[in-house]
C-alpha cells in the first residue's frame, strides 16, 4: 500500500471526508513508516516518501475515523549526540487528537541494550493514535466570557469529583459525561462558581515505578498527547468517542454559564530522562523536542523534577504548543489554561525570561491572547520562583497569598502586614507592571497539599499509603493548636476546625483578586492527612458526597459568601485601592481604611507589633471609582471586616458616624452556620469578635450612580 503525496500541514492525522492526511515533523529522520494498526495482526506499514521542511507526509484515501496508527522512525542512534532513533519502537503521533490504549511497562518500551538500540518491538505495549472526525454539533454554544473580576475558579479532578456521586449512573462515574451530568452541574451552579479548572485531561501515561507499587498516576501530570483528551475518562469508548464526549461536556458546562479551564503540562513529557520509555518525542526527534545537557547530550536538562524539559527555543516545540492551545480553544471550545510549572516555559536558555519567545507568541496570537491565561509561576530550577514577574496578559497562582493567609490564621507573629497586602489584591507584587487585582489567583489549598479540612486537622502529613516512607509531600504543616490530630469526637476540637475552615473560605472569597477553591473543600473533604495524593486513585482522593449536617452547613456557607461577592463590586474590584490617609471630618472617606480594634486608624507601630493578630478593614462602596458599560459611576454598599486570629476574644469599637450610622452583621465565623441573624450595631458601640474568627458588617450605599466622583 502506498500513500499519495498529501500535504505537510496541518500536522497530525486530518480526515477530510474521503481519506486522511498524515504529517509528522522529524528533522533527524532518514525514513518514516506510517503503521496502520489492525485489531488482529501487525497492521500495515506505509512509507511516507514525501518530506518538506522536515515534515514527512502522505494522504491515504479510504482511511476513516476510528483507524488506529503509529510511526516507526529510521535514523541515527547516537545518544551521546542526542540522537535516539529506533524503528523497533512504535511511536505515538504528537499531534494525535485521540489515543487508544495505555502503556504496560513492558521491557520493550525501554532502551536497555548495553550497546543499543534495543531491538525489542514495543507494538502491543504502547499507545496508538486514532483518526478522528472533526464534526460536532455545537448548536448555539458560546463561551461565557466571564470578566476576571467576576470569576470564581473551582479546581476539580474529573474522576475524583464524580466517582462517588450517588446520583450518577455507575457507567458515568469518573468520566467527562459524569462531570456534565445535571447533578454535578447543579452542585457547581448552586455553589456559585463560574469556572471549572480541570486537572490534566491531556492524554497521560502511567508511570512504571508507580505501577510496580500497585499505584497509579492519579493527578495526570505526565502528559504524552497534547491534542487528545485522556481516554480513561471517557464513558463511551477510546476510538474517538472521548473527543465527542469531551466536547459534549464543555457544551453542557457552557450552557450552565460555567467556563472550562484546563491545567496543562507543556513543561515536560511522560518519557522522563534517558532511563524512561520511548513512546513518542524521544524516538521521533529527541534533540529537537528536549532540552539536553550542554556538553553531555546523552542526559536531559531538568527544571521540572520529572526527568526532562521541553526545548522552548526550538521553533517546532513552540509550534506544537501553540497548535495545541489553539486546538483546545477552536475545536474543543475551552475558555482558558492554567500552565503547570510555567517558569520552565520561560527558559529559552538557562534563566527565566519573561520576554521569551513563548510569551511573545502568546501575546500576538489572535486566539490564545483572548482566553484566560494562568501561570503556576515557579519550577524547581535555579531562579524558578517567579511570583509577580509574568507579563500583563497573565494571572498567576499567588503562592504568597496562600502562605500569608495560612500564617495569619495559624496565629504566627509578624504576619498582619503581609496578610493585609494579600487581602487587598497583592498590589506589591503586581502593580509595578501596571497589572490589576485579576493578576492574583488567590488560593489557600489546591490539589497539591492538604485539603482544607486536613489543613486544620493535622500538624503532620500522613502519606504512608504512597509507599515512599513519608519522604514525599510537604515536610511540616506546623501547629494549628486544634487539639488531637486527625479523627476525634471532642466537640471543642471539631468546632474550632469548622471555624477555621469558615475563616479560610470567607477570607479567600472576600479578598481582592480571583479566588480559587479546591474541589470538595466546600464539603469538608478529607484525604486522611495525605498531602501528596498524586498516586491515590481511590477513596483517599475521591469526593465523598455523603454529607453530615456540619458539611452541609459548610457548603451553604460557601455558597452564601460567593453570592455576596457576586452581588457587590467592592468585594471584587477591577482596580487596586488607592489607600489614601484618613482625613478629617467633612472630607470624603478613602476607598480603604485600616482600623485598630479601638476604631482609630492603624499606625506603623500597630502593623509592626509581633503580636498583632487583629485588624479592621473598611471597604468604601461609595468610592469604587469605576464605570459600568453605560458610563455610569458604580457605587456599592460599604463593608467592615473585623479579623481576629488571636486565641482570645477581642473587643472592637465600631467607627464613628462618618463611616455609618448603623452596621448589619452578615458573617460571623464563630457561628456554626457562619451567618448569624442580621443584627444591627450602632456606630461607636462595642462588638466582641470571638477567638479565631472573622466578622463582616455592611452599610447601604449612600450615593447614586449618576452622581459625580468625589
Amino acid at each position: 500500500m502506498s500513500a499519495w503525496s498529501g500535504h505537510p500541514y496541518p500536522l497530525g492525522a486530518s480526515f477530510d471526508g474521503q481519506g486522511t492526511n498524515f504529517a509528522l515533523f522529524s528533522e533527524v529522520a532518514e525514513r518514516v513508516d506510517l503503521i496502520l494498526a489492525d485489531d488482529d495482526g501487525p497492521g500495515r506499514s506505509v512509507p511516507l516518501t514525501e518530506a518538506d521542511g522536515f515534515v514527512w507526509h502522505g494522504y491515504l484515501p479510504g482511511v476513516r475515523p476510528g483507524r488506529r496508527y503509529g510511526y516507526r522512525v529510521h535514523g541515527p542512534w547516537h545518544p551521546a549526540a542526542g540522537r535516539r532513533c529506533n524503528p523497533a519502537k512504535l511511536l505515538l503521533d504528537p499531534y494525535a487528537t485521540a489515543v487508544d490504549g495505555q502503556i504496560d511497562n513492558h521491557p520493550s518500551l525501554y532502551e536497555r541494550a548495553p550497546n543499543g538500540p534495543d531491538r525489542a518491538d514495543s507494538a502491543g505495549h504502547t499507545l496508538l493514535g486514532v483518526v478522528t472526525d472533526p464534526f460536532f454539533d455545537w448548536g448555539d454554544d458560546r463561551p461565557p466570557r466571564r470578566p476576571y473580576a467576576d470569576t470564581v475558579i473551582y479546581e476539580a479532578h474529573v474522576k475524583g469529583l464524580t466517582m462517588r456521586h450517588p446520583d450518577l449512573p455507575e457507567e458515568l462515574r469518573g468520566t467527562y459525561a459524569g462531570l456534565a451530568h445535571p447533578a454535578v452541574v447543579e452542585h457547581l451552579t448552586s455553589l456559585g462558581v463560574t469556572a471549572v479548572e480541570l486537572m490534566p485531561v491531556h492524554q497521560f501515561v502511567q508511570d512504571g515505578i508507580l505501577q510496580d507499587r500497585g499505584l497509579t498516576n492519579y493527578w495526570g501530570y505526565n502528559t504524552i498527547g497534547y491534542f487528545a483528551p485522556h481516554n480513561a475518562y471517557a464513558a463511551g469508548g477510546t476510538r474517538g468517542q472521548q473527543v465527542t464526549e469531551f466536547k459534549a461536556m464543555v457544551k453542557a458546562l457552557h450552557a450552565a454559564g460555567l467556563e472550562v479551564i484546563l491545567d496543562v503540562v507543556y513543561n515536560h513529557t511522560a518519557e522522563g530522562n534517558e532511563n524512561g520509555p520511548t513512546l513518542s518525542f524521544r524516538g521521533i526527534d529527541n534533540a529537537s523536542y528536549y532540552r539536553l545537557v550542554d556538553g553531555d547530550r546523552g542526559h536531559y536538562y531538568d527544571t521540572t523534577g520529572t526527568g526532562n524539559s521541553l526545548l522552548m527555543r526550538h521553533p517546532h516545540v513552540l509550534q506544537l504548543i501553540m497548535d495545541s492551545l489553539r486546538h483546545w480553544v477552536t475545536e474543543m471550545h475551552v475558555d482558558g489554561f492554567r500552565f503547570d510549572l510555567a517558569a520552565t516555559l520561560a527558559r529559552q536558555f538557562h534563566e527565566v525570561d519573561r520576554l521569551s519567545a513563548f510569551f511573545d507568541l502568546i501575546q500576538q496570537d489572535p486566539v490564545i491572547s483572548r482566553v484566560k491565561l494562568i501561570a503556576e509561576p515557579w519550577d524547581v530550577g535555579e531562579g524558578g520562583y517567579q511570583v509577580g514577574n509574568f507579563p500583563p496578559l497573565w494571572s498567576e497562582w499567588n503562592g504568597k497569598y496562600r502562605d500569608a493567609v495560612r500564617d495569619f490564621w495559624r496565629g504566627e507573629e509578624h504576619t498582619l502586614g503581609e496578610f493585609a497586602s494579600r487581602l487587598t489584591g497583592s498590589a506589591d507584587l503586581y502593580q509595578h507592571s501596571r497589572r490589576r487585582p485579576r493578576a492574583s489567583v488567590n488560593f489557600v489549598t489546591a490539589h497539591d497539599g492538604f485539603t482544607l479540612r486536613d489543613l486544620v486537622s493535622y500538624n503532620d502529613k500522613h502519606n504512608e499509603a504512597n509507599g515512599e516512607g513519608g519522604r514525599d509531600g510537604e515536610s511540616d504543616n506546623r501547629s494549628w493548636n486544634c487539639g488531637a490530630e486527625g479523627a476525634t469526637d471532642d466537640p471543642s476540637v471539631l468546632e474550632l476546625r469548622a471555624r477555621q475552615q469558615r475563616n479560610f473560605l470567607a477570607t479567600l472569597l472576600l479578598s481582592q483578586g480571583i479566588p480559587m477553591l479546591a474541589h470538595g473543600d466546600e464539603l469538608g473533604r478529607t484525604q486522611r492527612g495525605n498531602n501528596n495524593a498524586y498516586c491515590q486513585d481511590g477513596e483517599i482522593s475521591w469526593t465523598d458526597w455523603r454529607l453530615t449536617e456540619e458539611q452541609r452547613e459548610l457548603r451553604d456557607f460557601t455558597a452564601y459568601v460567593i453570592a455576596l461577592r457576586a452581588a457587590h463590586p467592592v468585594l471584587r474590584r477591577r482596580r487596586y485601592f488607592r489607600g489614601e490617609p484618613l482625613t478629617g471630618a467633612g472630607r470624603p472617606l478613602p476607598d480603604l481604611v485600616w482600623l485598630a480594634p479601638n476604631a482609630r486608624g492603624m499606625t506603623e507601630r500597630d502593623w509592626q507589633r509581633p503580636d498583632a493578630h487583629t485588624v479592621g478593614a473598611f471597604l468604601n462602596g461609595d468610592a469604587i471609582a469605576e464605570r459600568d458599560p453605560h458610563g455610569r459611576r458604580v457605587v456599592d454598599d460599604s463593608f467592615l471586616l473585623l479579623f481576629n486570629s488571636y486565641w482570645e476574644p477581642v473587643d472592637f469599637r465600631l467607627p464613628d458616624t462618618r463611616f455609618a450610622e448603623r452596621w448589619t452583621a452578615l458573617i460571623d465565623t464563630s457561628d456554626p452556620r457562619g451567618t448569624p441573624d442580621e443584627t444591627e450595631h450602632k456606630a461607636g458601640t462595642g462588638l466582641t469578635v470571638a477567638p479565631r474568627s472573622l466578622v463582616l458588617l455592611s452599610r447601604p450605599a449612600r450615593v447614586h450612580g449618576d452622581e459625580p466622583d468625589h
